[in-house]
């Protein structure tokens, strides 16, 4: 059998049930499998696959995997890429996740049974389809996201800077506003307009939506004993996005030059800007005023 999701609008094809597996975040983009449309990459899982069947070229990122207790390394190879976690608690063999770009396979060792670690599979699809995004003017961008009057506006930071709790503040005091993702929507030029999607991945708050809406703006947050926004000139624009990229990618220049093209595509359109803030209402009102009430007046 074969599992269809579409997710930002590209098609991920698996031989197992992902959804059955324990991650729920992919059940809201489940369709109906059809094998007469070509996906954009199909995950299949192969227990004999080997750090000996490819060959790495370069190890472009090491990154601690807490979830998993486990190291994770970032690779290119003679045919794609691979990421890999090596468990530091036993002496397994490790969990591979392998794309080749001429045929945007992607092969995986993983065992799926009782003992799964679903968050090992989790974060492997999100590396996998995080390069099938970059081939196709799209970017997972770590950020919580937020709607109002239709348009989206995505809330950057580093972990810890706010950026759920100034969604929320939104949500308490804004009419109408929703969370469509706290964690990693993709954005995406389509049919030349700057969106952002839900994603089957965010973070600890569980936010499925396979939903779709124009992007108001952008917002990086830092904490402030006051509340004070501004807008970001293009290259300052450009450093404030860039480090809610994927950044194991910023180590390989051909993600990184699809990540830039569609930053600077997505900016031409669309507003960043910086909110020095406290946690409070006033803060909530003044980034909702200036980006959405505001948005028209100021491209």
């Amino acid at each position: 059998m074969i599992y269809d999701y579409v997710i930002a609008g590209l098609r991920l094809r698996s031989d197992i049930d992902l959804v059955a597996t324990g991650i729920r975040g992919f059940q809201p983009f489940e369709v109906a499998a059809d094998e007469s449309v070509s996906p954009s990459c199909h995950f299949h899982i192969d227990t004999d696959f080997s750090e000996d069947s490819i060959t790495i070229e370069q190890l472009l990122s090491e990154f601690d995997v807490t979830e998993a207790n486990a190291e994770g390394r970032f690779s290119r190879t003679t045919t794609g890429y691979l990421y890999s976690t090596h468990s530091r608690l036993d002496n397994k063999p490790a969990t591979l996740f392998h794309i080749d770009l001429a045929t945007h396979n992607i092969v995986s060792n993983i065992v799926c049974h009782s003992n799964l670690d679903i968050s090992l599979l989790r974060f492997g699809l999100w590396m996998m389809f995080g390069v099938v995004l970059s081939e196709n003017d799209a970017i997972a961008l770590h950020s919580s996201v937020i709607v109002s009057h239709d348009r989206a506006v995505l809330f950057l930071g580093e972990s810890g800077t706010g950026k759920s709790t100034h969604t929320r503040l939104w949500r308490e005091n804004i009419e109408g506003a929703k969370l469509l993702n706290d964690d990693s929507p993709i954005v995406r030029i389509v049919d030349g307009k700057a969106v952002v999607f839900g994603s089957p991945w965010s973070g600890k708050t569980p936010c499925y939506k396979n939903l779709c809406f124009p992007i108001a703006g952008f917002c990086r947050l830092s904490q402030a004993p006051h509340n004070l926004i501004r807008r970001l000139h293009p290259l300052a624009a450009i450093g404030a996005l860039l480090p809610s990229c994927p950044p194991a990618f910023a180590h390989d220049d051909y993600l990184q030059d699809g990540i830039c093209t569609t930053l600077g595509a997505l900016l031409k359109q669309v507003g960043a800007y910086h909110l020095e803030c406290l946690p409070d209402k006033a803060a909530a009102e003044l980034s909702f005023n200036t980006i959405i009430c505001n948005a028209e007046g100021t491209r």
